[in-house]
């Protein structure tokens, strides 16, 4: 019989990559909750509708990426390949608009997206995100924008440029698009079957091609920061500004547009030249209208998303500890030693303290070598003799230096030990 394997795209991350994925993780919730942000959990698949909606129909995202399926009433399913839609839907579901303080939300999890696997994108892929909601201040997107360059900062990811743009309101875009259209259609033979098809639906998507030839026609087409309202304008300044102000450096780029439709104003993305032609690690803007365009009321919105793909394979190796955290293995052999020694093991791991055993192993020998294998810091020595002398012979693993302590109250005495 043929095995299963893993499906193309997904992959399994195991237990020697964990420590990487919890030192992120870990990093992520911290400067989150640092910054006032609050978990939030929302589910792995919605109404196909909301991210139709949301995303927007004429992206690659909803046209070509979405494992879309349907439910059992015949209604249709998708599986999120994003976590703002998700989060704004819970927003207005829940009526947080109505709470006084501010909304502020993180989320962790996986997304998905049929897309040709390669280097830090997959099919199912991790992202940690927040999403602040209530006002259109600059602050607010120099706020999110901080906090995701202070994140990756602190991770030490390499050769970072933060680059941003503005993609200023409604009626600038639509006042630019036809500019744009208009300067495409005289280069269009020049463009990919990509952009061509780009060009009517969403021309702002062909100056994010990464296409060599459609990037060298698009250097010279009108750039949207020349075409902003004075109010626009002002509010992009004013987020520079405040950059500048905490020392956050940036690059401005004219170019990025960001895939999603409900961007609006300021637009950013972390790059590093260590990921190849996608590199991007973190992205985000602001969103003023989609809470409405979802059924809600009027409320500005700014985030990001950052992918823990990415980021793990940029972590440098010296930044955490992928030791095992493992104090403690209990090597107890005999008929009364492994009868005391299972007790010792629960009373211990009660205690607090991380303790293993290798059930397989009866011989003290083959407790040791399972003990070195597991990268304990000391085992606990327990056959018949240590038993009928109510003691234990704790070894160091490290030194081989070896002492008899007594059984009773032996997680106590073991506790203060590892902590000092």
């Amino acid at each position: 019989m043929d095995t299963i394997k893993g499906i193309k795209g997904v992959k399994d991350i195991l237990p020697e990559e964990t420590p990487r994925w919890r030192f992120i993780e870990d990093a992520a919730r911290r400067w989150a909750l640092a910054y006032g942000y609050q978990e939030i959990r929302i589910p792995i698949f919605e109404l196909t509708a909301l991210f139709a909606r949301s995303i927007g129909s004429s992206t690659d995202i909803v046209e070509k990426e979405m494992y879309t399926f349907p439910d059992r009433d015949g209604s249709s399913l998708t599986l999120r390949p994003e976590g703002t839609a998700g989060t704004v839907r819970a927003f207005i579901e829940h009526n947080r608009a109505a709470d006084p303080v501010p909304q502020k939300y993180f989320y962790l999890g996986p997304m998905f997206r049929h897309e040709r696997p390669q280097a830090g994108r997959l099919r199912q892929f991790h992202q940690f995100g927040v999403e602040s909601f209530g006002t259109s201040d600059p602050r607010a997107d120099i706020e999110v924008i901080a906090l995701l360059w202070r994140l990756l900062s602190d991770l030490a990811l390499p050769d970072l440029t933060l680059e941003i743009n503005s993609l200023g309101g409604a009626g600038d875009r639509a006042a630019y698009k036809p500019l744009l259209r208009s300067f495409l259609s005289q280069q269009e033979s020049r463009l990919c079957e990509n952009c061509r098809r780009r060009m009517e639906t969403n021309p702002l998507r062909v100056l994010d091609c990464k296409v060599p030839d459609c990037r060298t026609v698009t250097e010279s087409a009108p750039r949207l920061t020349d075409h902003l309202s004075p109010d626009a304008r002002t509010h992009f300044d004013q987020v520079l500004e405040g950059l500048t102000a905490i020392g956050v450096p940036y690059r401005l780029n004219p170019r990025l547009v960001r895939g999603l439709d409900y961007y609006c104003l300021t637009s950013f993305e972390v790059t590093s030249t260590h990921l190849g032609a996608q590199n991007a690690v973190g992205a985000g803007g602001r969103y003023d209208g989609l809470v409405e365009t979802l059924g809600g009321p009027s409320v500005p919105a700014v985030g990001f998303a950052v992918g823990l793909e990415r980021m793990s394979l940029m972590l440098p190796p010296e930044s955490f500890s992928s030791t095992n955290d493992c104090h403690f293995y209990v090597a107890a052999f005999g008929e009364k030693g492994t009868r005391i020694g299972l007790v010792l093991l629960d009373e211990l791991r009660r205690a607090g303290l991380s303790t293993q055993c290798d059930y397989r192993s009866t011989t003290l020998k083959a407790h040791l070598r399972q003990a070195d294998r597991l990268q304990c810091r000391y085992a606990i020595l327990l056959g018949d003799d240590e038993a009928n002398c109510g003691s234990i012979t704790l070894r160091n693993l490290e030194s081989k230096a070896q002492e008899n302590l007594p059984l009773a109250g032996l997680p106590s005495l073991l506790k203060s030990r590892v902590s000092l």
